[in-house]
């Protein structure tokens, strides 16, 4: 997902992370400076989805507005291009368990 606060911010008029902020705690979600900063600049690490209902109020916009779906960076287990990888001919090798301790397993 891509975070596009600050171009949806734009484009309803909110040309300043102060003036969101303010915004935003006029709707009842109080942001520090640095989350503000971190929200308004970056991709954020984590947002509750509550105040993602409160920033879509706030702008007056819909969540497909602040996050944009990129599926094409979604990679596949064994995928290294976006390509299959091909499978070696023959018999997978036998999977061993073993403790993480480094112990041994009783025998079977």
């Amino acid at each position: 997902m891509r975070w596009n606060l600050r171009l949806t911010a734009a484009n309803k008029g909110v040309w300043k992370a102060s003036e969101l902020q303010r915004s935003l705690a006029e709707h009842g979600l109080v942001i520090s400076a640095g989350k503000m900063s971190g929200l308004w600049s970056g991709q954020p690490v984590s947002l509750k989805l509550e105040d993602l209902d409160v920033i879509c109020v706030a702008l007056g916009c819909e969540i497909s507005d602040l996050l944009i779906p990129e599926p094409e960076k979604v990679r596949r287990p064994g995928e290294e291009t976006g390509l299959q990888v091909s499978v070696a001919a023959g018999p997978a090798p036998a999977v061993v368990p073993r403790r993480r301790d480094g112990r041994s397993l009783p025998p079977m």
